[in-house]
């Protein structure tokens, strides 16, 4: 049976702008009675705001004073014009043109700073297959001395709540089996050489004609007079 747009919406609304019974609201949305009676005691839903179904065209004035007027009547979907939305399946994430070749980068930079994430995680995260991560983990892909890695996120290969996401079910499917999280490897340090310090300059030399060099007058101190 099909169901209306927001159910739970729709049966605030019904509780509180119609004289239907709890029956009749159940049936139409899809719930439990014990789950309308809740709405209209107020123990549920409170604050969420009622949707009219009259207004996107799911039921009519009609229908709502029909099914008042008989208790034992169910409420009938009205037919809309409007195309319902398609369902996407569920498959490889597409990436643009543009950003498949950065793609390598990314499978990198995940296999090296997120080693607990399965090969089918990171191959949803950045919409490539196992083949090619593979070929990456074992340095027998074709591009490979070119490959530099990098933050998918950044390259905008998958946002930043997937990728968290994806972690912490790498994470819970780790405990939950007992085995501990493989480490990400260690970020290479680069040393930095100090400049040897700068030798002291030679003191000057001590000679006669600089010992006995008369000295000038300060000449911002002499009367003018």
């Amino acid at each position: 049976m099909a169901l209306p747009l927001m159910p739970k919406a729709t049966a605030v609304w019904l509780v509180d702008n119609t004289t239907l019974t709890f029956e009749q609201i159940a049936a139409f949305t899809g719930m439990h009675e014990l789950e309308v009676q809740a709405i209209a005691d107020e123990e549920v839903a409170v604050g969420i705001v009622g949707v009219d179904p009259t207004t996107n065209g799911q039921l009519t004035a009609e229908e709502i004073k029909r099914c008042e007027a008989r208790p034992k009547a169910n409420l009938k979907l009205s037919k809309s014009d409007i195309p319902k939305p398609k369902v996407r399946s569920k498959g490889a994430r597409y990436t643009p043109v543009s950003k498949r070749q950065e793609r390598p980068d990314a499978i990198a930079w995940l296999l090296r700073h997120h080693p607990e994430l399965s090969d089918a995680q990171v191959s949803r995260l950045l919409g490539t297959t196992k083949p090619t991560i593979n070929s990456i983990r074992e340095r027998t892909h074709w591009n490979m001395p070119n490959i530099k890695p990098q933050n998918p996120v950044t390259l905008g290969l998958c946002t930043e709540p997937d990728l968290q996401k994806a972690l912490m079910l790498a994470i819970r499917r780790a405990k939950k089996a007992g085995i501990e999280p493989p480490k990400a490897a260690p970020i290479e340090e680069v040393e930095v050489e100090e400049p040897p310090p700068a030798a002291p300059e030679p003191a000057p030399k001590v000679t006669a004609e600089n010992l006995f060099k008369p000295i000038a007058p300060d000449k911002s101190s002499s009367d003018p007079s």
